[in-house]
């Protein structure tokens, strides 16, 4: 089982536009960030996307991705759904859309802003074929977990892919540690976790929050993402166990 860290920054990515790096070091190619997105892909090669961030192409495009056989989307956010036109090439030569999965209020909420993806228009064929959560537990091969977050007044959806003896746990754009999510991601071999910056925030988990997070859930290794331009690399890198990584664009981990 593997994961490909496809983005790793915060909804304006690192750097801001305007050039500004913050405090992460510009001569250091991993404090250069996308929007963020994950992909998991079991031994066989099955593939599945989460989350079509607003830099979608371009990530796909820098990890050699030409094929997915799922997408999950976590909330409707910006920085989460606003590459869902990107899944447009990853539709053509399939005999069908591309199965896609989310929660009610986000299913809700995607088709309303992009309907042409659900249902084709005009000569095009529907892109994906979009269902609620609750109709899944197994996808392509993996067994799929998943528990609502709070995001601040918002909610997100945190994911347990299990394939192959191995399991990958997803929490991005949490404001709270739930026993939900303790539960879920309860011993798992490789946890990705949002930690936006080291001062609290009112909707992400800052440092403290996310290294906490890996403690309670026991999970063995742990990526950390969604990190804003306060968050040098090396800087960070130095402060957190050795179990810990700090998270970067490119970044592929294979258990």
């Amino acid at each position: 089982m593997k994961l490909v860290m496809l983005g790793s920054g915060t909804s304006t990515g690192v750097p801001r536009i305007g050039n500004d790096w913050g405090d992460c070091d510009p001569e250091e190619p991993k404090n250069r960030r996308t929007r963020v997105s994950i992909l998991v892909e079991s031994n066989d090669g099955k593939r599945l996307l989460v989350d079509t961030s607003t830099d979608l192409r371009q990530q796909l495009l820098a990890s050699n991705i030409d094929w997915i056989d799922a997408v999950f989307w976590t909330h409707d956010h910006a920085d989460h759904c606003h590459g869902i036109d990107d899944l447009r090439p990853l539709r053509y030569g399939r005999s069908g859309a591309i199965p896609g999965f989310a929660g009610q209020e986000t299913v809700r909420r995607l088709r309303q802003r992009f309907d042409y993806v659900f249902a084709g228009q005009h000569g095009y064929p529907t892109i994906v074929n979009l269902e609620n959560l609750d109709n899944v537990r197994l996808c392509m091969g993996f067994s799929v977990r998943w528990c609502i977050m709070p995001h601040g007044p918002a909610k997100s959806t945190a994911f347990l892919f299990d394939a192959d003896g191995y399991s990958i746990g997803y929490a991005t754009d949490f404001s709270e540690i739930t026993s939900e999510m303790v539960s879920l991601f309860q011993g798992c071999d490789l946890l990705v976790t949002d930690c936006l910056r080291r001062e609290p925030h009112p909707t992400h988990a800052d440092l403290g929050m996310a290294l906490d997070l890996v403690k309670r859930t026991g999970a063995k290794r742990a990526v950390l993402s969604h990190l804003d331009k306060s968050m040098d690399y090396a800087t960070l890198s130095a402060e957190i166990p050795a179990n810990v990584l700090v998270g970067y664009d490119g970044l592929e981990i294979e258990l």
